[in-house]
């Protein structure tokens, strides 16, 4: 069933602005929560869904790295910039390679690997609520060389599926930032969105290799209209930081996308079935 083009920018300017909240609320793009409905609401094929939705997390971040400019300012996150190398010397390695990969899977293995994916991230997200870390402190490994390397591992895995995805990472990047490096989440925060733009853009560099980079051309409506819903959630998010405990908002997403995941990538795999 197709919608006229007018609602389904409405929807996808609604659903952008939900998603950029909630993603503002805990300084991600929203991204990973993006892909499912991508795929299940506007029945868009996987490697498009991957393509557009690296499109709205670019624009997404930028804006999100602006609207955080007030709590954390860029001179503190700019302090940092040896950590942020550290990370994006595996990250754009990593998210080259995942990119190129992807184009090569099949339909079926590339939502395999996004549902598995997605899944552990919905993990990680729960892990994080349950287990707290939100506070930095000493860095787990206090060799610094040790601790480069560890980061060139991190990055790396990091890169990867945020090409593979479309998405920032913020998910994974933040708690390696607090648990490795020792910083305040919040920081934290700020300095993922800094390693997530270049990350981004070398996997976007490379997805332009594919046939479904038109996806950009046909969906432009969505992609503008998203985007923008996106922006307005995310300053919204932003200007709400700290006021509903972060367990409870971490707890929620997770249980969000490990439904979503697993009910929109077992319905595509049925759809190819048949």
């Amino acid at each position: 069933m197709h919608h006229p083009p007018h609602a389904r920018s409405a929807a996808g300017f609604g659903w952008g602005a939900v998603i950029g909240s909630l993603g503002g609320l805990i300084g991600l793009g929203g991204a990973e929560f993006r892909l499912p409905v991508l795929v299940g609401r506007f029945k868009l094929p996987t490697l498009e869904a991957v393509i557009l939705n690296k499109a709205m997390s670019l624009v997404v971040v930028a804006f999100a790295l602006l609207f955080r400019g007030d709590a954390i300012p860029f001179a503190e996150v700019w302090a940092q910039v040896d950590i942020a190398v550290n990370l994006l010397a595996g990250s754009l390695v990593g998210a080259w390679w995942a990119a190129g990969h992807a184009l090569r899977l099949s339909r079926r293995m590339l939502d395999r690997v996004i549902l598995v994916l997605l899944v552990m991230l919905a993990l990680v997200i729960l892990a994080e609520a349950w287990l707290g870390g939100h506070d930095g402190g000493a860095p787990l490994v206090a060799d610094p060389a040790l601790r480069w390397a560890a980061g060139l591992a991190a990055g790396l895995f990091i890169g990867m599926v945020a090409a593979l995805l479309g998405v920032a990472g913020g998910e994974l990047l933040i708690p390696t930032l607090v648990l490795l490096y020792g910083l305040d989440i919040k920081l934290a925060g700020s300095l993922s969105l800094m390693i997530s733009l270049p990350t981004m853009i070398v996997g976007f560099a490379r997805y332009r290799e594919s046939n479904a980079f038109a996806v950009l051309g046909h969906e432009r409506p969505l992609l503008i209209w998203m985007a923008a819903g996106s922006i307005v959630g995310a300053g919204v998010g932003g200007l709400m930081l700290g006021r509903i405990p972060s367990s409870w908002l971490l707890t929620g997403l997770g249980i969000i996308l490990l439904v979503s995941a697993i009910k929109v990538f077992q319905h595509t795999r049925e759809r190819d079935r048949h």
